[in-house]
């Protein structure tokens, strides 16, 4: 029988709510139930399901307790996983509890890892302070081969990179890792799945701060990791231990927030491509480091690697610090705030918020200067954004 493969966009509406005519509803069930009573099975049942969720299983044949199993949970877990293109997806109460659940559930493999800078800040933060038993080596991404050592259980890059906007390929860092037996987990919270599936391209885990794009509007905090079957039991382990679970409410926001996702990033980007070259032309802007405008590392990767730029815009202002810190009080559709990846546009400082935990150093050393502002665009009008941005500017 010819199989089908749906389009993205398809995908994107009807991944994960296979269930839902079988369940007689057209909206997304939202269970909230902390515990489960015994079924039919009885006490049996229910403890051979606990001990099938205690060994990483997905899903039982009694979902016992909350921090076990959650039916809107899963099928969030299951959209993602199609939009992916991995076996399964893992979800988390936040961006850092999935990466620190990754890093936990590595640490049986070795003792090091290996990570290319700039990521975020608090990533950057929690593999230099050592808190989870790793030793970090720190690189730039073509010299990860050198970097590996015998204990290395993980290499971790984040494409787009965050707030500089340079790009990795994963091709390359493939290549240069070879046939180590570490995985590869990318950060691919800018790009989402929209614009890159990094399992196509050779990781092993791809992670997303789901509270920026997946989410979309502000409302929600989450995280999830899409991966293979093997490491999704790892990773569920982890998740039934810590008890680093994503509330029901959490996942139906983020589910319902997929239908809509390849809208938002594909307006947003457009947006943000004519931002970015606007700013190139401004008396008071320095510098503008942008995908679509060749000015990142590696920027020949968009329609290679990457489908398109992204919504991101990072820039520095002439003036340094003190013409950044006045930027951020004369924007008025802007909102100074960090986070990203709202229906409504945002500016930060990274040297001063979501970077100040890193080293002075290697801020310098990656790009993250006291001048650089970065931009997250929203859905609002371009012309609208472009005014507010040159009215600040020029003030």
């Amino acid at each position: 029988m010819e199989t089908f493969t749906f389009a993205f966009d398809t995908q994107a509406v009807h991944a994960g709510r296979g269930d839902l005519r079988t369940l007689g509803v057209h909206a997304l069930p939202l269970d909230l139930s902390t515990t489960y009573p015994l079924g039919a099975g009885g006490l049996d049942e229910a403890t051979a399901s606990l001990e099938a969720f205690a060994d990483g299983a997905a899903t039982a044949a009694n979902p016992v307790y909350a921090r076990l199993f959650n039916p809107t949970v899963a099928r969030f877990e299951t959209a993602l996983a199609a939009l992916e293109g991995t076996d399964e997806a893992v979800a988390f109460a936040s961006g850092m509890a999935a990466m620190t659940a990754v890093l936990l559930a590595a640490r049986q493999d070795g003792g090091h890892v290996v990570v290319v800078r700039p990521l975020y800040g608090t990533s950057d933060h929690l593999l230099a302070s050592g808190l989870t038993g790793f030793a970090s080596t720190f690189c730039t991404d073509d010299e990860i081969g050198d970097a590996l050592r015998p204990d290395t259980a993980l290499v971790i890059v984040e494409t787009p990179a965050n707030p500089t906007l340079d790009l990795v390929d994963l091709a390359d860092v493939r290549r240069q890792m070879g046939t180590h037996r570490a995985a590869l987990l990318v950060d691919s919270t800018f790009a989402t799945p929209v614009l890159q599936r990094p399992a196509q391209h050779g990781a092993d885990l791809v992670l997303h701060s789901a509270t920026k794009y997946l989410g979309g509007h502000g409302d929600v905090v989450a995280g999830v990791v899409a991966t293979t079957a093997a490491w999704g039991a790892r990773l569920r382990q982890v998740r039934i231990a810590t008890g680093a679970l994503l509330h029901p409410m959490g996942a139906y926001l983020l589910h319902r927030g997929l239908a809509t996702l390849p809208l938002r990033v594909r307006h947003a980007q457009a947006t943000a491509q004519a931002l970015a070259a606007q700013l190139a032309e401004h008396p008071e802007v320095e510098m503008v480091r942008y995908p679509g405008l060749g000015t990142v590392k590696n920027a020949a990767l968009v329609g290679v690697q990457m489908d398109g730029p992204g919504a991101m815009v990072s820039f520095e202002v002439r003036g340094g610090y003190a013409a950044a810190r006045r930027m951020l009080d004369r924007t008025a559709l802007f909102t100074p705030a960090v986070s990203l990846g709202s229906v409504d546009s945002l500016i930060q400082h990274p040297a001063g918020l979501t970077h100040h935990v890193v080293d002075e150093a290697a801020r310098t050393a990656t790009g993250i200067t006291p001048g650089l502002l970065r931009l997250s665009i929203g859905l609002e009008a371009a012309a609208d954004l472009w005014h507010d941005l040159d009215a600040a500017l020029r003030t």
